[in-house]
């Protein structure tokens, strides 16, 4: 007969000591960070198709968190797009008027700023130290059931996905906790309470994939909103499309690659047209970096090129031609 000193442990015994840990880690951060999350009702902007002016519509709803002391509020852009002010429902029970302070389609951020005393300020964690496998909680305002909480794990890191605006949103965390319609603009947190996320995007049908912002992407994007109600980009003033050059020909020209963006349609008077560049052209390099696409031009044209000169390389009638572009800020 076995000592007890030699026992086994019971499977059972130790499978519940897990499943406790875990309870507890979730249980400790919602009581960190659920203080600081935030109901938003806002005024959907629509246009009137006869007059073409903007007038107020139906109210939208979505979620979002305190993370500032003096009541700034950040959420998703498509939950207050179109809206100069909001409703915000607190915790603990308060409805507060916030004003939108800016947005960015492009990255699907907000912010808001609401007047009042005893805010539960949300702590902002790194979203580089993330790992595959983690364990994050998110919580929000599905369906109007305020406050909810799901749990997941951090299912891949680094996606991308297209904004609203056509614009490719990268460095995405990709997360199978069960998020839906009112979740937006929501923090992502780790077991440690820390916001590693922004939830912005459900894949419908896709059996439970969500998206949600990197916090250090907000941190970026929030400056900007807060300084300029925007996010200041450049551009040069063309509509493009990615398109392909025969190999020979990119073999003979020396083309970094047999991709590019064809040239569309210019913008009358914009930096490309003033600079030359024609309906029809391929731009295949740009500042010295190759072109393959249309998202390759985007990630190039931030604010750090806004007045600058940019060398364009393009394929012209089988030619290919170096012209010089003053991007300009994006209207």
């Amino acid at each position: 007969m076995a000592s007890p000193a030699h026992a086994r442990p019971d499977p059972a015994l130790s499978d519940l000591a897990l499943l406790d840990a875990y309870s507890r880690a979730v249980v400790t951060a919602v009581e960190m960070v659920g203080p600081s999350v935030v109901k938003i009702d806002a005024p959907a902007a629509s246009i009137d198709s006869t007059s073409r002016r903007r007038r107020q519509g139906a109210a939208g709803s979505g979620s979002g968190f305190v993370f500032t002391p003096d009541g700034l509020i950040l959420t998703n852009s498509h939950v207050v797009s179109g809206a100069r002010a909001a409703d915000v429902s607190l915790a603990d029970g308060r409805t507060l008027h916030a004003d939108v302070l800016g947005t960015d389609a492009d990255t699907d951020l907000g912010v808001l700023r609401v007047s009042a005393a005893d805010l539960i300020v949300a702590s902002l964690g790194d979203s580089t130290r993330l790992r595959p496998g983690q364990l994050v909680i998110a919580i929000g305002n599905p369906y109007g059931f305020e406050h909810t909480v799901t749990t997941g794990v951090v299912s891949a890191l680094g996606r991308a996905l297209r904004a609203r605006t056509g614009r490719l949103m990268e460095n995405l965390i990709q997360t199978d906790a069960a998020l839906n319609p009112g979740n937006s603009g929501g923090p992502l947190v780790t077991s440690a309470g820390e916001v590693i996320g922004v939830n912005t995007a459900v894949i419908l049908g896709g059996q439970g994939i969500s998206f949600a912002v990197p916090i250090d992407t907000a941190k970026r994007v929030v400056s900007d909103l807060i300084a300029h109600g925007r996010v200041r980009r450049s551009y040069i003033g063309i509509a493009g499309q990615d398109a392909k050059i025969s190999h020979n020909l990119a073999r003979i020209l020396g083309l970094p690659s047999d991709a590019g963006v064809l040239v569309a349609s210019l913008v009358v008077g914009g930096p490309a047209s003033r600079a030359g560049i024609r309906e029809g052209d391929v731009i295949v390099e740009a500042d010295g970096v190759a072109i393959t696409r249309v998202d390759d031009l985007h990630r190039l044209l931030t604010e750090r090129q806004i007045g600058r000169s940019i060398a364009i390389s393009v394929v012209r009638d089988g030619k290919r031609l170096v012209l010089r572009v003053t991007a300009q800020e994006t209207p």
